[in-house]
């Protein structure tokens, strides 16, 4: 069997040319047409002097042209490496230099906003149109143990950090038996494709003869995965813990469509799954677990109606070819339900792209296999139970997961530090009231007082958005252990109110105020307070999205958020949406 991308792709396309690979925007793409695509790209790169293994750095909109950039990569013998289109531009400028890539291939889109500097530019939905090099796959020889990708992860020195995949752990997750249920047929697109969960979307579909449904750009709401997952027929998606909860409470009838949903990277809420389960007759929510170290997932629990979660829901057993052990300090089994940290053996990353030192310290010598093995060192806790299910506790080091994304404390500790008016700082995570977890800075200001609305744009601008701390918390002094070290257990809880400017003027202001208040956990919210200022971020946006479109019967999207995140904007957007029309 072939364990290339590119390969195993190949035999899809050879086998049923004229079957759908990708619905996007309401069009189809057939694995004849992607296949012709993506080769030609592909004899492009190899023209530009790309070689194997080389980086292809890839920033663009989530679509059809971006599934024939990743394709074309491997096709040529490269690795593609993802962009977060919300990371700040000097963020992505980094990730490029360090990996000395030496293509970027962008969209017109993504031009608009500005791209980092590489030797080669393509522009793939205007330079890589039909009539250029041949549509047949270029000679080259892609070997199983070669990369396919790096993705990069947060970085506790402030330094993001590539981990680099290889074909044969993608196809071997690819092969995996619990995909052989027959529900991964249409699966959802909907994770940024520069999120390790855009391995499953992409590969688990495309390389078994399926259909990838992409999501449009941008940050989809609530309303917009109900269309999509009825409209396209989606059987299959996975959704972050956090996403998944916001879905169960705000409209879990909306995943009524699927025949199975994923979630994971965090704690999953019992609550919410009951939810899903009880709104949705069929439906199996499968809990996940994993890390992008060892090829995204490691292990699997489906939960149905007839065995829903009880107050805990565990993250499953270990997949095929994989080992999961939860060991002390010492590297020994624990015993179950005591806690311990989780390591990983099978599938794993070759390691951190061009980081020897960093990799050494993660991937360790595996004692407890055969000789030569090695384990990666997952930071997190867990404990077993006494059916043998793992259930994930938290993180043990300095990294902590929002949104799905690890998120290296040290990494916006440093950020926050290059303020010039900041003395000290110290990042932690904390609990809102829904159960979410959101991140929280604390700062010291250097001379007098300052201002947290200046700290959060410094933060914006040089931080992706789900590192950007949703509370900022001036203190006098930091606290300190009696040896000098910071106590994290000492920080305050980060205040619950948000401090209120004028009133709400009429109905639908006070209904928006209700609703902010609500979504943020604070006590008033004035009308001229911005909802990002407030700590507002994606998934309190959805969820905020859903609660006013239900109370106000109005049609509002991510983009009417993030271009009116005041209630006095948003209520005048609103105002001209009802206004009747001239004449």
């Amino acid at each position: 069997m072939n364990h290339t991308i590119p390969g195993r792709f190949a035999e899809q396309a050879a086998r049923r040319p004229d079957a759908c690979a990708l619905r996007a925007t309401g069009t189809s793409v057939t694995y004849g047409e992607l296949d012709a695509r993506a080769n030609r790209l592909a004899h492009r790169l190899l023209e530009l002097g790309l070689e194997p293994e080389q980086p292809v750095a890839v920033l663009m909109e989530r679509s059809a042209d971006l599934v024939v950039a990743l394709l074309a990569a491997v096709k040529a013998g490269g690795c593609y490496m993802p962009l977060h289109s919300a990371d700040p531009i000097e963020r992505m400028q980094g990730i490029v230099d360090g990996a000395a890539a030496p293509v970027l291939l962008a969209d017109t889109a993504s031009r608009r906003r500005g791209l980092p500097h590489t030797d080669h530019v393509l522009i793939v939905d205007r330079d890589a149109a039909p009539g250029g090099p041949p549509a047949t796959a270029p000679a080259v020889d892609v070997p199983p143990d070669g990369l396919a990708y790096v993705i990069h992860t947060s970085g506790s020195t402030g330094r993001p950090k590539g981990v680099a995949v290889t074909h044969r752990h993608v196809t071997e997750l690819v092969d995996d038996p619990c995909w052989d249920t027959g529900r991964h047929e249409r699966v959802l697109m909907v994770a940024p494709y520069a999120f390790n969960v855009s391995t499953y979307e992409l590969w688990v579909p495309l390389l078994r003869g399926g259909t990838v449904v992409l999501a449009p750009p941008g940050r989809p709401d609530v309303a917009t995965l109900r269309r999509l997952i009825g409209e396209e027929r989606v059987t299959a998606a996975h959704l972050t813990a956090g996403l998944f909860r916001v879905m169960a409470e705000e409209d879990p009838g909306a995943l009524a469509g699927l025949a199975e949903v994923l979630t994971g990277g965090d704690v999953i809420a019992p609550s919410a799954v009951r939810r899903v389960l009880d709104a949705c007759p069929g439906i199996t929510v499968r809990a996940m677990y994993g890390a992008t170290e060892a090829t995204l997932f490691s292990t699997s629990l489906p939960l149905s109606g007839a065995a829903g979660p009880g107050t805990t829901v565990p993250v499953g057993r270990p997949m095929r070819g994989v080992a999961v052990r939860v060991l002390d300090e010492a590297l020994r089994p624990v015993a179950a339900g005591e806690t311990g940290e989780v390591h990983i053996s099978g599938r794993l990353a070759r390691g951190y792209h061009g980081r020897p030192a960093l990799t050494a310290e993660r991937f360790v010598a595996d004692p407890h296999g055969e000789p030569g093995t090695r384990m990666y060192r997952t930071g997190d806790l867990a404990r077993w139970t006494g059916d043998g299910l793992l259930e994930f506790v938290g993180r043990a080091d300095g990294q902590v997961k929002v949104r799905g994304f690890r998120v290296e404390l040290g990494e916006v500790e440093a950020a926050l530090a290059e303020h010039p008016q900041v003395r000290h700082v110290a990042a932690a995570g904390y609990r809102d009231g829904a159960g979410s977890l959101r991140l929280a800075a604390y700062y010291v200001p250097a001379h007098g007082r300052l201002d947290a609305a200046d700290l959060r744009d410094h933060a914006r601008a040089t931080l992706p958005d789900y590192m950007v701390p949703d509370a900022l918390v001036a203190l006098e002094e930091l606290p300190l252990t009696p040896n000098g070290k910071l106590d994290r257990r000492a920080l305050p809880a980060p205040p619950d109110g948000a401090p209120a400017d004028d009133g709400p003027a009429d109905g639908v202001q006070a209904v928006l105020c209700a609703a902010f208040a609500e979504v943020l956990g604070c006590g008033t919210v004035g009308v001229h307070a911005s909802f990002f200022d407030l700590g507002g971020q994606s998934l309190l946006a959805m969820r905020l999205i859903a609660r006013i479109q239900a109370r106000l019967g109005v049609e509002l999207s991510m983009a009417d958020l993030f271009d009116s995140p005041t209630v006095a904007e948003l209520a005048a957007a609103i105002a001209g949406r009802r206004a009747p029309a001239a004449g």
